[in-house]
């Protein structure tokens, strides 16, 4: 399916198959019933999304606070986002799968599925990252060029490991404290 099919699908099947289902919504519960299911859904995932995202916040400051990377609760930020918007978008399948964002083992289920789909796109060569360095100014402007090994190559000015080589990919393990 080609990337045009994908996003007609998206901009026009979708909201077509959500007004479809408000319709039928609205023949078997009534207008009012339906309008409040759609505004009550709206209201909840609102807060619902202020208060996962202030969880998340407290997370990624706690994870700054320790020296590491956020990488985990950034990711957390970013399907947060994503299901305040589903959740503002009116209809119930939108509502459906904005809610399974917000709520955190749904949350975790999506985004471990999301994470091994990109790992193995990386692993396969169908999708490829690289990472820029030099540019002057930039943080890795220090780091002298050249291969290295684990364990070995250069240091950054505060002792930090070598940046990623072009293209590589660093999952860190999880803290198995679950600090």
């Amino acid at each position: 399916m080609s990337l045009l099919s994908r996003m007609a699908l998206l901009f026009v099947g979708l909201p077509l198959l959500e007004l479809f289902i408000l319709i039928q919504v609205g023949q078997l519960v009534g207008l009012w019933p339906t309008i409040g299911l759609v505004v009550f859904t709206g209201v909840a995932g609102a807060a619902l999304a202020r208060l996962e995202g202030l969880r998340t916040l407290w997370s990624i400051r706690g994870e700054l606070a320790r020296g590491r990377v956020p990488g985990d609760a950034l990711l957390d930020g970013l399907a947060i986002l994503v299901g305040g918007a589903l959740l503002l978008t009116p209809g119930i399948l939108t509502d459906l799968l904005g809610f399974s964002f917000l709520l955190p083992p749904t949350r975790r289920f999506f985004l471990g599925r999301i994470r091994k789909g990109l790992e193995k796109r990386l692993r396969s060569g169908a999708l490829h990252l690289t990472f820029l360095s030099g540019f002057p100014g930039s943080f890795q402007a220090g780091w002298k060029q050249g291969a290295w090994g684990p364990g070995e190559g250069p240091q950054g000015p505060r002792g930090d490991p070598p940046p990623p080589r072009p293209g590589e990919i660093i999952i860190e393990p999880k803290d198995p404290s679950g600090a």
